[in-house]
């Protein structure tokens, strides 16, 4: 693979080019091993706690290793894999109780959200519609398992959106990290795009309405269920010990 090399002189306000033997390396060669990673990932071809190992990959996609190591650490950032000291990488896995915690997390966030769709700004609303659009259209195409997820889960952050907080926003994008590949998973399964489409429209329409509380009923019913469907794609529910409180 060629690598771009730029320079691009830096010029001090005196007019001088002190820092004009810097340059700053161009590649897209890291970003497109990572999303081939991404896509086996999410096309299942590589499962939960899977090792991901520098030389075997190095090998099969005919780049260096150093290639490898620079597009793992950016899956270890996304939180689509886990570094463990002495035993490498790892394709990210998800117990049960880690399920329950982001979806309460994301419950909290989310419902908040749409509570703050009358104060919210026209353009953090503007978000939402956009989003739903770009879900119908992923759904009417031939998206690929990482398109489809991306956009579904774009909608329940342009939610949290509404609140209009950056710290939110930023955890909402690390929650959603968290569960991209269990729900990569569940779509793959359940190939409802058109049907998630629907509940999503339907829930906007009722925050078009006014109906805001109608909307954070059904937001809250809709993760709950998301939640169940996760834990049986990937096969936690099995592995939960009985509640004999339910």
């Amino acid at each position: 693979m060629i690598r771009a090399m730029t320079g691009t002189p830096i010029v001090s306000p005196g007019g001088g080019a002190p820092f004009a033997s810097l340059s700053l390396e161009h590649s897209s060669t890291v970003d497109r091993v990572a999303e081939e990673l991404r896509r086996a990932l999410f096309d299942g071809e590589v499962g939960p706690g899977t090792p991901l190992r520098e030389v075997a990959l190095a090998d099969a996609m005919g780049v260096s290793r150093s290639t490898i190591r620079e597009a793992l650490a950016v899956l270890v950032s996304e939180g689509l894999a886990n570094r463990e000291p002495n035993r490498g990488v790892q394709v990210a896995s998800l117990d049960p109780d880690a399920v329950r915690d982001v979806v309460r997390a994301r419950t909290v966030l989310e419902v908040a959200g749409v509570r703050a769709w009358a104060s919210a700004s026209e353009e953090s609303r503007d978000v939402v519609r956009r989003a739903l659009a770009d879900f119908t259209s992923a759904a009417e195409g031939e998206p690929t398992p990482t398109e489809l997820t991306a956009a579904h889960l774009a909608i329940h952050r342009a939610f949290v959106g509404l609140i209009e907080s950056p710290r939110l926003a930023a955890l909402a994008e690390s929650l959603s990290a968290e569960v991209r590949l269990g729900l990569a998973k569940v779509d793959r399964i359940r190939r409802n795009a058109r049907e998630q489409v629907r509940t999503h429209g339907a829930l906007i329409e009722q925050l078009e309405g006014g109906e805001i509380e109608a909307a954070a009923a059904e937001l809250a019913r809709h993760l709950a269920h998301g939640e169940e469907s996760m834990r049986q794609a990937l096969d936690l529910t099995a592995r939960e010990p009985a509640d004999p409180h339910r």
